[in-house]
C-alpha cells in the first residue's frame, strides 16, 4: 500500500517541481475506482524516476512532441528509427558504457590493423578495404548500425502493424466503441488528440513506437556485445573498412586472461578479412538483403495469438503493448519457402565465415600464440549468440548464426591446399563459381567446388522482382539440421 505523500514525490522526482505537480494534479482528478488501484500497489513497483526522465528524452528525440511530429512518424515508415537510436544511445552512453576512444586505444587499434593487413596480403589476393577502419565508442556503433537493422526489421514490422489495424478493426472494434479518447503511460492520464483517436491510426502510432522501442533495446544492449562491425557475419557500416569497439575488446580481452594486444590483433585481422571480402565482392551485400528481405515478408501473424495480447494488456501504451508486436508471442510457424530461404542464408553466411576463419588461421597462425582458442571461442559465441543477439532475432524473425562454419572452413583449406590461393579467391568472381558443402549424408568427402551449384543469379532476380517461381536450388534443408 502507497501513501499520497510517496506517490507525490515520485511525480516530483519523474517529471520536476512543475510538471510533477501538474501530473498529480491530474491524478487527483481521476475516478476513485482507478485512484483507489494506483494507491494499493507496493511503492517498490514504481518505475525508476531516472528511466522515466530517460524514456522521456528519448520520446523527445523520436519525435513525439507534438500531433504534428506523431503523424509524421507514421508516414515516414513501419518504424520510428528516430526513437530506436534515442533509446539504442542512451543505453549505450550508460555510466558503463559513455567513456570515449582514448588516444592509447585509437593507436593500438591503428597499430593492429597495420599489422594485420601486412600478415593478410601473404594469404589473400583480396586488396585492403578502401578508407581506414574506425575506432569505435558503443555509441558510433549504435549511430553508423541502427538504420541498416531498421531497414531489415522494416517488412516485419509493417506485417505487425497491418495486423494490428485488422485485429483493431475487425475483432476489438466494440471494446473500444468506436474511437479512444485516453490512455494511461503508467499512473498519468494523457489524452489524445482529435485526430488520432480513431483506433486503428491510434494502434498504428502504438506498434511504431512500441517496435522501435524494443529495436533501441536491443541494439543498445548489444552494442555492449560487439567487438567488431563485420561480427555478425555482414556488412552494416558505411565505412567498408569496419572498425573496433575499443572498449568491449579491452573488456573481452580481461574475461579470457589473454594480452590485450594479441586479442585485439586476432579481431582487427578478422575484421580485415571480411573487410577486403566484402570490398571485393560486389553482389555479396545485397544478396544478403534479398534473402533476409524475402524471409522478412513471408512472415505472418497469428491474430488470434495477437488479440490475446491486446486483451491482455494492462494500458493503452507502447510498453504494455510489446507483447503484441513481439515475433516470439504472435509470428506463426515458418513455411517451407522460408525454410528455403533461410537454408540460403545459413548456406551463404557459413561459406563468407568459413572463407574468413581459413585467412585468419593461414594469416595468424606465426604471430597470434594463442590463435587456436581464439577462433574456437569465437566459434562458440556465433553458434550460441548472445543474449542481444537473441533479442534482435525475436524482432527480425530469424538467426544471422551459420550452422555449418566449421565444415565450410575446412573446405576452404582444402581448396587453398589443392588449388591454391589465387583459384580459390577467383571463387568469389561469381556466384556460380562458390563451392557447395558436403552433403549431410556423405561429409567425410571433400566437396567439388563446382558440384550441385546454386543458380544464384536466378535466385536474386526473383528476390529483387518479388516474383518467386518455385525453390531457389539450394541443398536440401535437412542440411543445416547439424550445428558446430
Amino acid at each position: 500500500m502507497m501513501d499520497e505523500n510517496t506517490l507525490h514525490q515520485w511525480f516530483i522526482d519523474c517529471f520536476g517541481a512543475v510538471q510533477g505537480e501538474m501530473a498529480w494534479r491530474q491524478l487527483e482528478s481521476l475516478p476513485d475506482q482507478i485512484r483507489e488501484q494506483l494507491m494499493s500497489q507496493s511503492p517498490e513497483d514504481l518505475p525508476d524516476p531516472a528511466q522515466i526522465r530517460g524514456m522521456m528524452q528519448a520520446f523527445a528525440g523520436g519525435g513525439l512532441n507534438s500531433f504534428g511530429e506523431m503523424q509524421q512518424t507514421i508516414a515516414e515508415g513501419p518504424i520510428n528509427v528516430k526513437l530506436a537510436k534515442s533509446i539504442a544511445l542512451q543505453q549505450a552512453n550508460d555510466a558503463d558504457g559513455g567513456r570515449i576512444v582514448t588516444a592509447e586505444e585509437g593507436n593500438a587499434m591503428r597499430r593492429a590493423m597495420s599489422e594485420v593487413n601486412l600478415w593478410l596480403d601473404t594469404t589473400t589476393g583480396f586488396d585492403p578495404a578502401p578508407s581506414h577502419a574506425e575506432a569505435l565508442t558503443r555509441a558510433a556503433w549504435v549511430e553508423g548500425t541502427i538504420e541498416q537493422w531498421a531497414q531489415f526489421a522494416a517488412p516485419v514490422a509493417a506485417s505487425m502493424n497491418d495486423a494490428l489495424g485488422a485485429v483493431i478493426s475487425e475483432r476489438l472494434g466494440d471494446a473500444f466503441d468506436g474511437e479512444i479518447t485516453g490512455m494511461f503511460a503508467g499512473p498519468v492520464p494523457i489524452p489524445i488528440p482529435e485526430g488520432m483517436k480513431d483506433p486503428r491510426q491510434l494502434m498504428k502510432l502504438f506498434a511504431n513506437t512500441s517496435y522501435a522501442m524494443q529495436l533501441g533495446q536491443a541494439a543498445g544492449a548489444m552494442s555492449k556485445e560487439v567487438r567488431g562491425s563485420y561480427d555478425q557475419g555482414i556488412e552494416l557500416l558505411k565505412n567498408p573498412a569496419g572498425g573496433l569497439i575499443m572498449q568491449n575488446v579491452d573488456e573481452y580481452a580481461g574475461e579470457l586472461e589473454i594480452d590485450a594486444s594479441e586479442v585485439t590483433a586476432f579481431i582487427a585481422l578478422r575484421e580485415q578479412a571480411y573487410a577486403r571480402l566484402y570490398a571485393t565482392v560486389p553482389w555479396l551485400m545485397p544478396r544478403f538483403a534479398a534473402l533476409i528481405g524475402k524471409y522478412a515478408r513471408g512472415i505472418t501473424i497469428d491474430l488470434d495469438a495477437m488479440e490475446e495480447q491486446l486483451r491482455g494488456a494492462s494500458s493503452l501504451d507502447p510498453d504494455s503493448l510489446s507483447g503484441a508486436v513481439n515475433l516470439s508471442n504472435v509470428g506463426l510457424t515458418t513455411t517451407d519457402e522460408q525454410k528455403e530461404t533461410m537454408h540460403s542464408i545459413e548456406t551463404l553466411l557459413a561459406l563468407v565465415e568459413g572463407w574468413v576463419d581459413c585467412v585468419v588461421w593461414r594469416s595468424g597462425m606465426a604471430h597470434l600464440p594463442h590463435l587456436e582458442q581464439l577462433r574456437e571461442m569465437m566459434r562458440r559465441e556465433r553458434a550460441v549468440g548472445g543474449p542481444a543477439e537473441l533479442t534482435f532475432e525475436n524482432l527480425l524473425g530469424l538467426q544471422l548464426r551459420p550452422k555449418r562454419t566449421r565444415e565450410a572452413a575446412q573446405l576452404w583449406e582444402r581448396i587453398t591446399a589443392d588449388q591454391g590461393v589465387e583459384a580459390r579467391d577467383a571463387m568469389w568472381g561469381h556466384p556460380d563459381l562458390l563451392p557447395s558443402l558436403p552433403d549431410e549424408t556423405d561429409r567425410t568427402e571433400a566437396a567439388e567446388p563446382k558440384g550441385g551449384r546454386i543458380d544464384w543469379d536466378a535466385e536474386l532476380s526473383r528476390l529483387l522482382d518479388d516474383d518467386a517461381n518455385g525453390g531457389d536450388g539450394t541443398n536440401d534443408p535437412d542440411d543445416d539440421a547439424r550445428s558446430n
